[in-house]
């Protein structure tokens, strides 16, 4: 007769800080991710105020699926300190999110003083930190869990990517002056007792992998942070026969984005009929971008679509063939796997999140180098792309096949309930699906 443990549900106790279905990038991470785990696991998730009314509109019920924890008493003000300091919209991410980490211990001390009863009765098989990402956030609640006997999980863990030589003018642009001192996190005390006391560590880039102590090495499993939701990205790229190029670009005009690399890079197509291309994202590069475009007498194969809702993305996509997407520094690349999704193929800086996801089969990598490297990398695939563009549909399909079958938030969630019974004892050997 099968051991009944070995097919029990697990109760996990998911703690997701910055979570909400309405919101892009950590939130949708956090929430898709969290909500995910509740189809492997009997699952309650602990989230901010903040996204209380965002959970009461998914459907979720308060007290039975969820609990939102009022911490705004430090979150509110640091954050509002945060949005100073970081000194322009869209900018100062590190010193933005170093501030709003100042405020993270009263959310988990808050969690212990409302669950630490259920943790001691042993409600709870184990607890998961899914957000915040950043492997900085050390957490209190490790080393409670660990003397109650309890496994505790972080991750995905991801961020810090190191800017490429090269590209201090960008950096100094985002206000990313304390990009230069992040690494003094490893020398903080709570980070040690937090990783020594965590059971597992789901690291969300081989980065990230890196930073883990080789102590600690044994913990950790490598799952990409990014996934897609099929719902939201359900079309299927055209792929029209002939020219010209159909590319786009997706994400915030900002300079380490790359959206001026890509428009110097595919003018002479854009000049020549041979490409067009779809801007999708809004941002402080703008105006200077159609500028750009007006002064190469480009205006017409370039359509700004600013600002476009998520869920509206792929009515845009999915008349392109090709995701032109020159960013030099991604931690996860979210936008490459919902292009990959819907069909299309990447063409990539081969750096950090995007050149983990995407394969020689499934797209087009451009390997990393100074800027002018860059534009010329870019320039050259382009143009063979352009000349020869039959087997764009064929690679498009191999990135559609990658996502359905490791990054969709099911697929994650089964990946991670493997880690779930790891940590539990019910399998012997560490996961690995990479």
């Amino acid at each position: 007769m099968e051991n009944p443990e070995k097919t029990r549900t697990p109760k996990v106790l998911v703690i997701a800080e910055a979570a909400n279905p309405e919101w892009v990038s950590v939130p949708l991470v956090g929430w898709s991710l969290a909500k995910a785990l509740g189809g492997i696991a009997q699952t309650h998730i602990v989230t901010q105020i903040r996204n209380r009314d965002a959970f009461l509109r998914a459907g979720l019920e308060e007290g039975t699926d969820f609990t939102a924890i009022d911490s705004e008493a430090f979150a509110r003000p640091l954050w509002k300190i945060g949005n100073v300091l970081k000194m322009g919209e869209g900018k100062g991410w590190t010193m933005l999110q170093a501030v709003s980490a100042m405020s993270y211990p009263y959310f988990e001390r808050l969690i212990w003083k409302q669950f630490g009863p259920a943790l001691r009765a042993g409600d709870y098989d184990l607890v998961h930190r899914v957000t915040p990402l950043s492997p900085t956030v050390s957490s209190p609640l490790a080393a409670k869990c660990a003397n109650l006997g309890i496994p505790f999980i972080l991750g995905p863990l991801n961020g810090g990517v190191p800017w490429p030589k090269g590209f201090d003018a960008e950096r100094r642009r985002e206000r990313e002056w304390l990009s230069y001192v992040r690494g003094v996190y490893r020398f903080l005390p709570g980070r040690t007792v937090t990783t020594k006391n965590t059971a597992a560590i789901l690291v969300g880039s081989r980065h990230t992998e890196s930073e883990i102590p080789d102590a600690y090495h044994d913990k950790c499993i490598y799952i990409p942070e990014n996934a897609i939701d099929p719902a939201r990205f359900s079309r299927r790229a055209e792929h029209k026969e002939g020219p010209p190029l159909r590319a786009c670009f997706i994400g915030r005009m900002v300079p380490y984005k790359g959206p001026d690399m890509l428009l110097t890079a595919a003018m002479p197509l854009l000049r020549g009929g041979q490409m067009t291309l779809d801007m999708i994202g809004d941002g402080p590069m703008l105006e200077a971008l159609k500028a750009q475009a007006v002064a190469e007498g480009t205006e017409t194969a370039i359509r700004f679509h600013g600002w476009v809702a998520h869920d509206a993305v792929q009515d845009v996509v999915a008349g392109c063939n090709l995701l032109s997407f020159p960013s030099i520094r991604e931690f996860g690349g979210g936008v490459v796997l919902e292009a990959m999704a819907l069909g299309i193929a990447p063409l990539i800086v081969d750096y950090a999140g995007p050149g983990e996801l995407v394969t020689t089969e499934t797209g087009y990598k451009v390997p990393l180098g100074a800027r002018g490297d860059i534009i010329a990398g870019f320039r050259e695939a382009l143009e063979s792309i352009s000349a020869d563009p039959q087997g764009l549909a064929e690679t498009g399909q191999a990135a559609r096949d990658r996502v359905q079958s490791l990054f969709t938030w099911q697929q994650k969630a089964k990946q991670v309930s493997e880690v779930y019974k790891w940590v539990l004892g019910l399998r012997s050997d560490r996961p690995s699906f990479f």
